[in-house]
């Protein structure tokens, strides 16, 4: 079961309520209840095939089915198709970074600036950020280390100029120090007011940065709270469903 349902106060930047999503008729997600504020940090923890990517996907308009509401802004985002919801300032860095493999890193980040909003966010503030892939601005994407692989499809959610960052496992399969670099960068974006929604298997990298947290067992929330309020023990029962 949930805590006291401390999901942030209000409806926030955005809110999900009984939201559920389906691929043809298997269930991956179950009536949630979730709300992220401006400049806040949330961290959303579980097992695999605990329903976290879905609740990503769903977001951006990627799953074959919803029920309930998402809104953003106070805006309906349920039949709103993914380019719209780009352009409104929701943003997703996916699993496996899904770069174009045949275009270069420059080329790879301008896709970002041709479908998100205008912002303070630019090419040049990219590469300030990620000077690793500033020299390697006309390389190929596929000829790039992992991380400097993650660092292009950051900086291309980046350059869409978003109200919400959503980041589904950026840390799976980089070098240690790389996964240090980014998460040390990114609690500086919130300055600007941006929300940044986390899916993290490393419980330990995802409290330690979020403000708030969910718990998602078998496509529901089982338990939510604050991070720093909140003890480890009593987080990782509910994350292996004891």
């Amino acid at each position: 079961m949930a805590n006291d349902r401390d999901h942030g106060g209000g409806s926030g930047l955005l809110a999900t309520r009984g939201l559920s999503v389906y691929y043809d008729q298997f269930q991956a997600v179950r009536e949630v209840d979730f709300s992220i504020e401006a400049g806040e940090i949330v961290g959303l923890i579980g097992a695999n095939g605990a329903g976290k990517s879905s609740f990503l996907k769903a977001i951006v308009g990627q799953v074959d089915r919803i029920e309930g509401a998402i809104e953003f802004c106070g805006q309906s985002l349920t039949s709103m198709s993914t380019p719209a919801i780009s352009a409104a300032g929701i943003a997703l860095v996916p699993e496996g970074r899904r770069l174009f493999p045949s275009l270069t890193v420059d080329e790879n980040l301008r896709i970002g600036l041709s479908i998100g909003r205008r912002g303070p966010i630019t090419l040049e503030q990219v590469y300030q950020w990620f000077p690793s892939i500033a020299s390697r601005r006309v390389q190929l994407a596929r000829s790039l280390s992992g991380g400097e692989q993650q660092m292009v499809a950051l900086g291309r959610a980046l350059l869409t100029n978003p109200r919400l960052l959503l980041c589904d496992e950026i840390s799976l399969g980089l070098a240690p120090v790389v996964v240090g670099q980014l998460y040390e960068f990114l609690p500086s974006l919130r300055t600007s007011g941006m929300g940044l929604l986390i899916v993290e298997q490393d419980v330990r990298r995802s409290l330690a940065m979020a403000d708030r947290f969910y718990c998602l067992l078998e496509g529901a929330v089982c338990f939510s709270g604050r991070s720093k309020e909140t003890d480890r023990d009593t987080i990782m029962q509910h994350y292996f469903g004891v």
